[in-house]
């Protein structure tokens, strides 16, 4: 009997971690993104847009920040960071490389942060 019991204890403790583990499918971030102009703007969240999975993405010059809702079963807010640094801005969580942010044009180059 207590084996019975012990198995549906289990059972039930498996079934509890996989219900918090389910994906929204529009799930709300704010992250922190460097730029300066309306040319930054549009360049952010075109990147942001160019990942599968992202419904909106606005990026605000006041705060520096970009409000995103996205479909986590499609992509991850890692995705996000990655795209927009590849187009030369930084984020809270990646760098952009060098090279990309050499690209930007002159009024674009926002003050890195060591």
């Amino acid at each position: 009997m207590k084996k019975i019991i012990l198995v549906l204890m289990i059972s039930l403790m498996g079934i509890s971690v996989q219900a918090q583990e389910k994906k929204n499918k529009n799930a709300k971030y704010d992250i922190e993104v460097n730029g300066n102009c309306d040319m930054c703007k549009k360049r952010i969240e075109k990147a942001a847009l160019s990942v599968k999975g992202v419904k909106s993405a606005v990026w605000h010059a006041d705060h520096q920040d970009m409000h995103l809702i996205l479909d986590e079963t499609k992509c991850s807010i890692d995705q996000v960071h990655q795209a927009v640094a590849k187009v030369g801005h930084d984020t809270d969580k990646v760098k952009a490389s060098d090279e990309a942010y050499d690209n930007l044009h002159g009024c674009c180059k926002f003050d890195r942060k060591q």
